[in-house]
């Protein structure tokens, strides 16, 4: 029976009595545990129990006041009609204060108010969630890793909402809420800054995306290559290598001449998704603060070529008259 177990298979460990846990004087969890074949496909069958906390409710109530906010300001925006509502959401927004409000506290709320009431409850969540995945941690006598590493994607998000329109002294720089039109506010963003393809932390976030990809792809390929042999018991193998380890190390030598260990790819793995979104952060931040055209930047560092001057030399805009936004 070793040999059963392929991509699309998975063993779905279902015990008679629920796991619990492991009992710590604050737990005060809720919820009765059940088993459900759908989450066992993915991951670990039981559901439940929850833990709340204080810092989870608060966190979950101002959630839901931003997504109300959000939800009934894009409502209104398509007149009440709830099925041009469900239509035209992908393209909805709850736009940000206008450039001639600047840092202003609070403006009118239809002109950027509502944006700014929305961010500070969806940031209050986001950050009471962050103490609440840190002190569960600690309570367990866990490592921080996972509170430090969501800590990098928070810092992107400040970054975009927050900090570089501190920076840049208008609110009207931030990100809309919205799907696509926070993707067009990206293209635009690029754009206005000569392309943030040239941007060198940007080059370096999409390096530590896509490596983080190949590095997750490339070691839950080899666990479940190896299975069979015991892989999926990595702290174990750390330690006393078995037949598992062996064989992994033996395919990435043979293939690539050099293999990570069972404990080194989870730093690896670690290290290039948090990267990812702390340079991107800094590229963000970057651009208008202390670099106001990406492209320009390129060509004086001997990053992009220049482009030949047959409609005469290539100008920042920003330096033209009216060019200032």
């Amino acid at each position: 029976m070793a040999y059963y177990q392929n991509i699309f298979t998975q063993v779905q460990v279902r015990p008679v009595e629920p796991e619990h846990g492991i009992p710590i004087s604050s737990d005060a969890r809720i919820g009765r545990p059940f088993n459900s074949y759908l989450f066992g496909l993915i991951g670990n069958s039981q559901v439940g129990p929850i833990y709340g906390g204080y810092l989870g409710a608060l966190s979950f109530a101002c959630g839901l006041i931003a997504f109300e906010i959000i939800g009934l300001n894009m409502w209104a925006s398509v007149n009440w009609d709830p099925i041009q509502f469900v239509r035209q959401l992908p393209w909805l927004a709850l736009e940000p204060p206008l450039p001639k409000y600047g840092l202003k506290v609070l403006p009118p709320l239809n002109e950027g108010g509502w944006w700014l009431i929305a961010g500070f409850f969806l940031t209050a969540s986001i950050l009471l969630w962050w103490v609440r995945m840190y002190r569960r941690a600690r309570a367990l006598g866990m490592g921080t890793h996972v509170p430090w590493a969501f800590a990098s994607a928070i810092w992107l998000y400040l970054v975009l909402g927050f900090i570089r329109p501190l920076l840049m002294g208008s609110w009207s720089e931030a990100v809309p809420f919205g799907i696509f039109p926070h993707l067009d506010w990206t293209a635009a963003f690029s754009l206005r800054y000569g392309n943030l393809f040239y941007n060198p932390f940007h080059m370096l976030s999409i390096v530590f995306l896509y490596g983080s990809t190949l590095l997750f792809a490339m070691h839950g390929g080899t666990i479940l290559a190896t299975s069979r042999y015991g892989a999926e018991r990595e702290i174990d193998q750390i330690v006393d290598r078995g037949t598992a380890t062996e064989r992994a190390a033996l395919f990435w030598r043979w293939t690539m001449g050099f293999n990570a260990t069972m404990e080194s790819v989870h730093r690896w793995a670690w290290w290039f998704a948090v990267l990812t979104t702390i340079t991107g952060g800094i590229g963000i931040l970057l651009t208008g603060t202390v670099v106001d055209n990406w492209y320009l930047w390129a060509v004086k560092h001997g990053v992009a070529p220049s482009y030949p001057q047959i409609y005469g030399p290539i100008t920042d805009p920003l330096a033209t008259p009216g060019g200032a936004p």
